[in-house]
Parts: structure tokens; C-alpha cells; sequence
């Protein structure tokens, strides 16, 4: 009996179309476009407006029906919905819930994935798990966020770094020798003190005083981040390369979670990966934390070759981080409009 595979089907995103410049950045904050050029690699990001939707949901709608027109797949085949996000609409109930219903997945069962920037790993680790087993054929997995709602814009350390944007993937069950190879997911919970948002939890509850004290936005200790993406990521992706006996020859495409170019940067050198494999489009949008890895893949995607081998790495609050290693399924010209 042949194995079972979860491959990559369809990809797809979403980004809001206004553009927040860093020239708009540097007069909210103490900095230039120059120094967030140099320092993080932004040129731009992209926030979405309240008057043009309500929340997480809405880019993820936009990018699954942009992948169902692709795809032509049937949302009632759906048969699990997977969502990465650390921003929901609401506490409750769960965002994968809403977009499934306002989409047409009304036999799928949803729920919501927390791991911060390593979102759409976990998530994919999980959808592959129930493909895998056999009792799954088709999962859609969605990771993004609006980071724009829970930043301190008077944070000039911040700031700069966050966008808004939202990927989906439609997995499917194959006996190709395509799909998700192997992974390795870590988590650190030793970490809360380095990346956090203090308010909104049930330790501390919504209130005049932590809205009052910015405990509802994001604050890191950037040193500390930066040290740790950058160890974690490319230890983990060596360390999978190498159990599945992957040279840098052999890697067509590197995926990072687009945090910082220099994070990025450090993580290809310590990977001896040249920078033509790795990708890259942070100058564009921004850290949208669970959303940069399928935004990256949607932007690639026609650059994408059946069979080439391609490692997704991400790391995030909690400390959460880890490595993908998959087969890409499809060439382009066969998922373009019909």
C-alpha cells in the first residue's frame, strides 16, 4: 500500500491595499527610512483600514476565495480548517469557524492555532498529521495576522516592523513522491519576559489600566530575538537537511519567517545556502508573523518547479520555532486560471 502524503494543492494570499510608507513611520517615531531600510530590510508594509473590514477573517476570506478561483477545489470537500493567528476577530469564537462558514465549508471542522510567528508551520504539521493518517483528504490551512492591532506606534523599536497579510493552503492527501517530507517543531516557554503582550489574557484582563499602560501591543527585547531566530532557525534546519541527507546543493528554495533581513541573512550563512535560494520579500510587507511564509510561497509561485525541495524555518513568542522540510507539488502553469 502506498504511502500517504499531505501535499501543498493550491497557495494563495492577501495583503490590504494600503501602503504605509516609512516615511510615515519616521513621523510617528524617532527614525528614518534609511535606518529601518539598514536595520530591518523594510521598505514598506501594508495595514489594513477599519473602514475596509473587520478583522483577520477578512483577509482570509479574500485569500480563500482567491485560491478556491485558482484551485476550482469544492468547499464542501473541506473537511478540516486549520487557522494560525495570534490577532482573531474575537476571543470567541474562533476565526477559522467564521471564515469556514462565510466561504462555503460548512462540513469542515475548525479551530484556531496559536504559535505566534511559527504559525503556519505548526499548522502544516498538523493538517499533515491528519492527511497522514488516512482519514483526512482535504484541509485548509490559513496563517496571518493584523499585527497593526496589537502594535505600540510610539515604539520605535516596534513600529517599523509590523504589517498586516494572510496566506491559505489547500492541502490534499497524494501517493506522489510530493508533499510534506519531514519537520521538527520546538518551543521554549522559558521566554515570556523576552517577546510578549502583557494584556488580553486572563492573567491581565482588558482595562482602563492596561489599555492605559499599552499592554494590549507587542514588545520584544530585540537582542534577544535576534540571537535566538537566528540559532534556532538554522540549527533546526541543519539538523533536518541532514537527517534526510539534503546537501545546500540539493535545496532548491529556503523559506524564512520574514522578522528581519538580518535575521535572515544570518540564518542563510549559517546554512551555506547562497541568498538566490532563499526568499525574501520582508522590503514589501513587513513581519505579518504567522503570514510570511504562505505570503512568500503565493509570491514565489510561479517561480515554483514540481519536486523541488524546499525548507519552510520560522521562529516566534512563546518561544515556538522549527523547520519543514517538503517536496513542492505542482508547477505553476498548471494552477493558473483555467
Amino acid at each position: 500500500m502506498s504511502k500517504i502524503q499531505a501535499v501543498i494543492a493550491g497557495i494563495s494570499g492577501y495583503v490590504p491595499e494600503y501602503i504605509m510608507t516609512n516615511d510615515e513611520i519616521s513621523a510617528l517615531v524617532d527614525t528614518s527610512d534609511d535606518w529601518i531600510l539598514s536595520r530591518i530590510g523594510i521598505k514598506e508594509r501594508r495595514i489594513l483600514k477599519r473602514d475596509e473590514g473587520e478583522g483577520v477573517t477578512y483577509l482570509a476570506g479574500k485569500a480563500v476565495q482567491d485560491l478556491m478561483r485558482k484551485t476550482r477545489f469544492n468547499p464542501l470537500e473541506i473537511e478540516a480548517v486549520i487557522f494560525a493567528t495570534s490577532t482573531p476577530d474575537y476571543v470567541m469564537p474562533n476565526a477559522a469557524a467564521l471564515t469556514a462558514y462565510k466561504n462555503g465549508m460548512t462540513n469542515a471542522f475548525c479551530f484556531d492555532l496559536s504559535a505566534a510567528c511559527s504559525g503556519f508551520i505548526y499548522a502544516l504539521e498538523v493538517a499533515t498529521s491528519f492527511i497522514s493518517s488516512g482519514k483526512y483528504r482535504k484541509v485548509l490551512v490559513l496563517a496571518g495576522d493584523i499585527l497593526s492591532a496589537i502594535t505600540n506606534y510610539t515604539d520605535r523599536n516596534t513600529c517599523p516592523i509590523f504589517g498586516d497579510g494572510c496566506g491559505a493552503a489547500l492541502l490534499e492527501a497524494t501517493s506522489e513522491n510530493v508533499g510534506v517530507i519531514d519537520s521538527i517543531m520546538r518551543s521554549d516557554g522559558n521566554s515570556l519576559a523576552s517577546l510578549h503582550q502583557w494584556g488580553g489574557g486572563s492573567v491581565f484582563p482588558a482595562s482602563h489600566e492596561t489599555v492605559d499602560k499599552n499592554m494590549h501591543t507587542i514588545w520584544q527585547d530585540g537582542k534577544v530575538v535576534f540571537k535566538q531566530a537566528v540559532s534556532q532557525m538554522s540549527d533546526t534546519c541543519l539538523e533536518l537537511m541532514e537527517r534526510n541527507h539534503l546537501s545546500k546543493d540539493d535545496v532548491k528554495w529556503v523559506v524564512p519567517h520574514q522578522a528581519n533581513l538580518r535575521i535572515i541573512d544570518a540564518v542563510a550563512s549559517r546554512m551555506g545556502v547562497s541568498s538566490d535560494k532563499i526568499m525574501v520579500n520582508i522590503q514589501k510587507y513587513g513581519n505579518t508573523s504567522a503570514g510570511t511564509i504562505p505570503i512568500c510561497l503565493w509570491d514565489y509561485e510561479s517561480q515554483l518547479k514540481k519536486g523541488d525541495n524546499i525548507i519552510l524555518t520560522a521562529f516566534g513568542a512563546g518561544f515556538t520555532w522549527g523547520a519543514t522540510y517538503l517536496k513542492w507539488g505542482y508547477d505553476f502553469c498548471t494552477r493558473q486560471d483555467l
